[in-house]
């Protein structure tokens, strides 16, 4: 067995050594596998990539215009020797030694599994927002999810990230691998397609990452966007897995409750204005064919897509 870990990287920081050395020694732990690290970097000019050079790690450099969260991830897909491909993020790091091999074990056991995804831990950074949305995306319990789960799960059904994410080579490349041209959104496609496949998503609760984010209003408006451009241009999957106003209604319900027992009352305005500012990204991104392509650019997260 031959495990392939891929990490697109621009502009990493000093966070990016300490993930660079977990899996390190969590690959070592592999007694009976062949391991390889695989950097895809889209021109960093910070200096946090040159620290790979002392290093046994392949580093592919593309121009920071060429980036695409699908087709770049294909690309260094094709390009790796594993029999099985872990995605990670630069900004990830792994919770311990085990994190890998917990990750990839039911790919190993299980023929039906496609792809297992795990735990995203919120950093000790993390404000009550983004802490929030980890607990409340990535509960405690593994669960495996199948075709038969859809009319239970919904959207959900489907909900994975490349954040921490591992696939058998021979199925993605089965499905077609990543969409060549996707704002975001490159594994909740390939999930779907796997469920559809009449394949299985593993998620493993014990394989577990370091991963949260602290957006601000304005980011949350502008990743919110590029989710509505996304469910409009792959529209197939809200047809296939139902629309996500009830996952959301959920979400909104469940950190208001968590607000109150906690009792930050101060945060209920920051609440009210961060919801409604990620519902009208959300809808604004879902009307994108209408908003001119200079304006798009400046409601987007992701600004290179509008290049292409």
């Amino acid at each position: 067995m031959k495990i392939s870990v891929i990490i697109p990287t621009f502009n990493p920081d000093h966070e990016f050594e300490v993930a660079i050395r977990m899996l390190e020694e969590n690959l070592a732990s592999f007694k009976n596998a062949i391991s390889e690290i695989i950097i895809v970097d889209s021109g960093s000019k910070n200096g946090g990539i040159e620290f790979l050079k002392e290093k046994n790690i392949k580093l592919i450099r593309i121009n920071s215009r060429d980036f695409n969260h699908g087709g770049t991830r294909n690309m260094a897909a094709n390009r790796a020797s594993g029999d099985i491909i872990v995605f990670m993020t630069q900004d990830a790091i792994l919770f311990n030694e085990r994190s890998i091999a917990n990750l990839v074990s039911p790919l190993i056991i299980h023929k039906e599994i496609g792809m297992a995804y795990g735990r995203q831990l919120p950093k000790r950074d993390a404000d009550f927002f983004g802490k929030f949305a980890r607990e409340f995306n990535y509960p405690e319990k593994s669960t495996i999810k199948s075709l038969k789960d859809i009319n239970k799960l919904g959207i959900k059904t489907i909900f994975v990230s490349n954040s921490f994410a591992a696939y058998k080579k021979d199925l993605l490349n089965r499905v077609g691998g990543f969409p060549l041209h996707t704002i975001l959104g490159e594994d909740t496609c390939v999930a779907a397609k796997m469920i559809n496949e009449g394949f299985s998503i593993a998620y493993v609760a014990d394989a577990q990452v370091y991963h949260s984010h602290n957006y601000t209003i304005l980011q949350e408006f502008h990743r919110y966007f590029d989710t509505g451009v996304f469910h409009k241009q792959e529209n197939w999957i809200l047809k296939e897995f139902s629309a996500p106003e009830s996952e959301g209604q959920k979400f909104i319900k469940m950190q208001l409750k968590a607000l109150v027992s906690l009792h930050k009352y101060y945060l209920i305005p920051n609440f009210i204005l961060r919801n409604g500012m990620k519902y009208l990204g959300y809808k604004l991104g879902f009307l994108e064919k209408y908003i001119p392509i200079n304006i798009k650019r400046n409601l987007s997260m992701q600004r290179t897509f509008w290049r292409k």
